[in-house]
């Protein structure tokens, strides 16, 4: 967790004490091994029959009636210890501010006619317009008060802010000061003055200027302590009038105290009301009396400061609590005292109850309707009557809570979700949690979109500040124009500007680009037609406006007459890119704001996975093609007459069958002058000088044959009668459909629309008759075995799956695409052979079926970086990864799995995939990854995340091919392999500029009829093979099975020690003698000649990384 990660090693001094006792105690239990799996604890019986405590008791009812289990509410009590201040650091703040306060109290007095007196202190204030009436002073502070969370005890890590209210002296202010920021001018000249002075104090270590929560008309100054102790703490100073300064009502927000003239230069008889700057003067009069009003209603209620500690950790996990416009935690602790003032929350419930109190409320009352509401978006008053807290706040940003609270409460009421890590354990950044993430670059250009909307007037009310002028226009009209395609429409929170106090403020266009993120309706989202109302409609004026130009008068099937906009696209990877095509033109067209400024976070990664050269397709269009003929196969199949034995079912067992495959087979039209002809013409053979032919990987089909007496018990002579069958399927599928095929005793190969499709019978009680054996006294036992396994697997585990994710496909339709790029990133790395492509699978259905807490993505990019997070994070030792696939596990079965899986984890595979069909073997990952391939993959998924997350998030363009290329470093042995005998070199992480032709050319494929080509051929698929069998005891071997050129060597060290002499262990070892003792050690330079022999034609050269093994 993000959040903690500050945390963690910080109290070290503090907590070596009571470290010690509890290691003992630890050790004594036992409840954790070595290897950090979890144990049951040991218990005598004395204490295993003990009669609980009254206390006990009490707890365990709480527990019942309140959480879904004791150990949620165990999880949330050790969290609010994790984020509490310690004793030391509150000591440590304590003297801080002690030494902070002393100093101010000496600031000198003075009489101003500029500011030269601030040498080397810049004043944190943009000048719009450059000159205002009023006279400055220094003097030293009329009072100093700690306001905020550290006066209350609500005050949470790691990030652990203390608020010093200096009241500025009534002296320093004049009445009219409330116009034209004169108030706000001063305010910064005497902050700016406290700076100068605090810049002699030895007790400051950084000295900072900042504003609070992005509105630069409340800068603030940030003090650290010097040396190690600067990340601990950070004092915020603000300085504030007295709070009797001015009147409330003077502010009321239909009031105006900018003027038009002295803003704009030019007299307007009507002045605009302005609300947001009179909430900000306002503002500052009330710290005070805030403080007294919340302590007040926490020492009401026990639990008060750690229910708002809980909801703070909520807002910051989300993003919400920092920024313009945000949730910070003094509105959490007023929503707070707000919910116990109106008693909507009890005096005696805990934090887990007033948190949940909390987001019930979010979910379920929208702030956005108030009387406030003409001048405010949102709207949440203060106790004075006066104020509303939310004034910076757009509509969006609440929607966004709501949508969020609403989340939360779903996977807290599901008692299948971990609800502790979902809502308070896991960060949601924009990137990973909307389907897509739109970037506004060179917001300067936002001061153009203020004129073309007309909005000088809102302009005027945020003192210049363009980007929070035009933002919530902007923002509705995108809302109006995606309508329905979207779910949510978010922005993130122009985030606090910090810089040094002898630095000019930076300017509104130096913020970073401001995302937009979109939760996608995929039923509209991929659309290619906008209809608007009838012609006659009055409505059809405004559709009109809307959409400019690109909206025109259609004619539709249904005789209606209507205004429509089209968008055009070729492929569904294209369709993806609508909604950028829907932004650009409405921000250009109604904000002057121009393509280049506008950057959109998807479809970068589409290149990985491209293929179609022409159309530019990412596989959709490809994958249908395959599952469309193999529907007409397997319809052909049920109608074929004249089979001894009728069929049953016919099941596809191929990842193009579910739409996972990273690269669908494509249908190919054979180039005959590539080949010559097999002596019996049925199939061809590549020329002698010609390179590899490109790779035809046949489409598995599992065809089950109906159960008779005919079947014989013997598994030999099943076999036998299995490939009669194949004969028999062939010579009917020739003779009435014309389909070229090939038999063998296990399969079929069916030549079809330019694919091959692979069929093989299966009789369905074959895996229970190899299980059979007979003991010495005559008797049937049943006992399980590989070659029993192997065959469930192929033609009953894998059709289920291939069944049920195509389904996930039709519901979800990105989960492909999703699949495609995890296994593409999985073969880049070397890993695709450690974790299986149905394991790959796996994984990513468990972020569409739970994607708590997030919802279940709709676009590629979005699903492949929460890919990474789950591979990364997830705690593979101590728990098992449930899918649930079609929902037919319980809450009650899940737990029973993890118990089970808990008392026989010693025996269990390191990845553990449950899925209500393989609850207790997990057969996906039973004989792979090893623990070391595990933790590499782990380890190569964060770094992933980190680089894309990165790249993704800077806003410029970047290679994002980076995150696919396997880092070489580790290997001892590299064998580069001859491009021309790599089938796949197209599909290469990067592919070469020039590519050989491999006996294929366009056009449209034969349906039936024309020679087989050469099927399922990958040479260096082969070759690995021989390696592995020939030296798999010496070295694991790795390559990417898509296009790769190399492949990486890693001797294994426990076969480089000396081993004794023995004739039958001599295989690549020589001898060595020492003091009359013979023993063998690999002979490396045999070895790798050996390499180069078996790889002949294949092996271009051996690269030697390293000499350590080199004997």
């Amino acid at each position: 967790m993000e959040l903690l990660d500050n945390s963690q090693n910080e109290e070290e001094n503090e907590k070596n004490s009571a470290k010690q006792s509890k290691d003992s105690k630890r050790k004594a239990k036992g409840t954790v091994s070595d290897g950090g799996v979890l144990r049951p604890v040991k218990l005598s019986k004395k204490e295993l029959y003990k009669a609980p405590t009254v206390e006990e008791l009490n707890q365990l009812k709480e527990a019942e009636n309140l959480f879904h289990c004791s150990i949620l509410k165990m999880q949330m009590e050790e969290l609010l210890k994790e984020v509490a201040l310690s004793e030391h650091r509150k000591k440590l703040v304590d003297s801080f501010v002690q030494q902070i306060t002393d100093f101010l109290q000496c600031v000198p007095e003075s009489e101003l006619d500029d500011i030269s007196w601030l040498s080397g202190v810049e004043v944190p204030f943009l000048l719009v317009p450059s000159t205002a009436k009023g006279k400055f002073h220094m003097e030293p502070p009329a009072s100093i008060n700690l306001v905020g969370s550290y006066p209350l005890g609500m005050c949470i890590k790691p990030k652990v802010s203390v608020d010093l209210a200096v009241t500025i002296p009534a002296s320093i202010l004049h009445p009219m000061d409330a116009i034209n920021q004169r108030y706000s001018r001063k305010r910064a000249l005497y902050l700016a003055g406290l700076a100068r002075h605090l810049s002699f104090a030895k007790c400051v270590g950084s000295l900072h200027y900042s504003c609070l929560h992005g509105n630069r008309l409340r800068p603030i100054l940030l003090l650290k302590p010097p040396g190690n102790d600067s990340s601990k703490v950070t004092l915020r100073i603000h300085a504030i009038p007295p709070p009797d300064f001015l009147k409330p009502s003077r502010f009321h927000p239909q009031k105006n105290n900018i003027r038009t003239e002295w803003f704009t230069g030019v007299a307007n008889t009507s002045e605009p009301p302005t609300p947001h700057y009179n909430s900000t003067v306002l503002g500052d009069h009330l710290p005070l009396s805030h403080l007294q009003f919340l302590s007040a209603i926490s020492a009401q209620c026990p639990a008060f400061g750690e229910g708002v500690a809980l909801l703070k950790v909520w807002l910051r996990q989300r993003e919400l609590d920092q920024g313009a416009g945000c949730f910070c935690g003094f509105h959490a602790s007023m929503l707070m005292a707000y919910l116990l003032s109106t008693h909507k929350v009890g005096k005696t419930m805990n934090p887990y109850q007033l948190l949940r109190n909390a987001l019930n409320f979010f979910a379920s009352t929208d702030l956005t309707e108030n009387a406030f509401h003409a001048a405010f978006s949102v709207v949440f008053v203060d106790p004075s009557g006066h104020l509303n807290l939310l004034a910076d706040m757009t509509a969006f940003t609440y929607k966004r809570i709501q949508h969020e609270a609403s989340l939360s409460l779903t996977f807290w009421d599901d008692p299948t979700v971990d609800g502790f890590q979902a809502l308070l354990m896991t960060p949601k950044s924009m990137l990973r949690t909307y389907d897509n993430v739109f970037k506004l670059v060179n917001l300067v250009k936002l001061q153009t979109s203020c004129k073309k909307l007309l909005l000088l007037n809102e302009l005027m009310d945020h003192s210049g500040n363009y980007v929070l002028t035009a933002l919530p226009f902007v923002l509705s009209l995108l809302q109006r124009g995606l309508e329905e395609r979207i779910h949510l429409l978010v922005h993130s929170l122009p985030q606090d500007p910090e810089w040094k106090v002898n630095s000019a403020p930076p300017k509104h266009k130096d913020q970073p680009p401001l995302s937009i993120g979109l939760l996608l309706n995929l039923e509209h989202a991929l659309s290619v037609l906008e209809r608007g109302p009838p012609a006659d409609n009055p409505k059809a004026a405004e559709f009109r406006q809307l959409w400019g130009s690109r909206s025109q008068l259609r004619r539709f099937q249904d005789g209606a007459i209507t205004e429509a906009v089209l968008w055009s696209s070729s492929s569904i990877s294209q369709r993806r890119f609508i909604v950028l095509k829907i932004i650009t033109h409405l921000l250009e067209l109604h904000a002057d704001i121009p393509n280049s400024c506008i950057m959109f976070v998807g479809g970068q990664l589409d290149v990985v996975i491209g293929c179609g050269i022409q159309n530019h397709t990412t596989g959709e269009e490809e994958s249908l093609e395959v599952v469309q003929s193999y529907d007409d196969l397997s319809k052909k199949l049920w109608q074929l007459k004249d089979l001894p034995l009728s069929i049953t079912s016919v099941q596809g067992a191929h990842q193009a069958l579910r739409y996972t495959q990273v690269f669908p087979p494509v249908p190919v039209r054979l180039d005959y002058s590539f080949f010559d002809k097999k002596k019996n013409h049925l199939g061809l053979v590549p020329k002698g000088d010609q390179p590899c032919p490109c790779y035809i990987a046949p489409i598995k089909v599992i065809v089950h044959m109906e159960g008779s007496g005919k079947w014989p018990s013997e598994p030999m002579a099943i076999c036998h009668v299995k490939a009669a069958f194949h004969i028999c399927l062939r010579e009917l599928l020739c003779k009435q459909h014309n389909y070229r095929c090939h038999a063998t005793p296990g399969y079929l190969d069916v030549w079809k629309d330019g694919l091959v499709f692979r069929i093989q019978v299966a009789y369905h009680r074959e895996p229970q008759i190899l299980r059979e054996n007979l003991t010495p006294e005559g008797m049937l036992i049943y006992r399980d075995n590989a070659e029993a396994q192997a065959l469930e697997l192929e033609t009953l585990h894998k059709p289920f799956l291939t069944s049920t994710l195509h389904g996930l496909q039709q519901q979800y339709g990105c989960f492909g695409v999703v699949c495609r790029l995890a296994k593409r990133w999985l073969a880049s790395q070397f890993l695709l052979e450690d974790i299986r492509e149905e394991a790959a699978d796996l994984l990513v259905a468990s972020l569409f079926l739970h994607p708590a807490p997030f919802t279940s993505p709709s676009s590629p990019q979005v699903g492949f970086l929460r890919f990474f997070h789950l591979l990364s994070t997830f705690d593979w030792k101590n728990n098992p990864l449930i899918v649930n696939l079609n929902g037919k596990l319980t809450a009650v079965e899940q737990t029973d799995i993890k118990n089970d899986f808990v008392a026989s984890r010693e025996s269990l595979p390191t990845m553990f995939i449950v899925t209500p069909s393989d609850k207790k073997v997990s057969v996906w990952t039973k004989e792979a990854p090893s623990v070391q391939m595990l933790q590499r993959a782990v380890m190569l998924a964060a770094e992933s995340l980190r680089v894309l997350e990165t790249q993704l998030d800077s806003g410029e363009k970047q290679d994002m091919r980076v995150a696919f290329r396997p880092p070489l470093e580790a290997y001892d042995v590299l064998i580069h392999l001859d491009s021309k005998q790599v089938p796949l070199l197209a599909k290469a992480v990067d592919p070469p500029v020039n590519t050989f032709r491999r006996g294929t050319h366009g056009g449209q494929p034969f349906a039936s009829g024309g020679a087989l080509p050469v099927i399922d051929y990958d040479p260096v698929r082969l070759y690995m093979s021989e390696l592995r069998e020939a030296f798999g005891d010496l070295a694991l071997f790795f390559y990417d099975l898509y296009g790769g050129t190399v492949i990486a060597v890693l001797w294994k060290p426990a076969a480089f020690e000396p081993k004794p002499f023995k004739t039958s262990l001599m295989n690549a070892r020589r001898v060595e003698v020492n003091d009359d003792v013979a023993t063998t050690v690999p002979n490396v330079e045999a070895i790798l000649q050996d390499f180069r022999i078996i790889g002949e034609g294949l092996v271009k050269r051996l690269e030697l990384r390293t000499e350590k093994w080199v004997v």
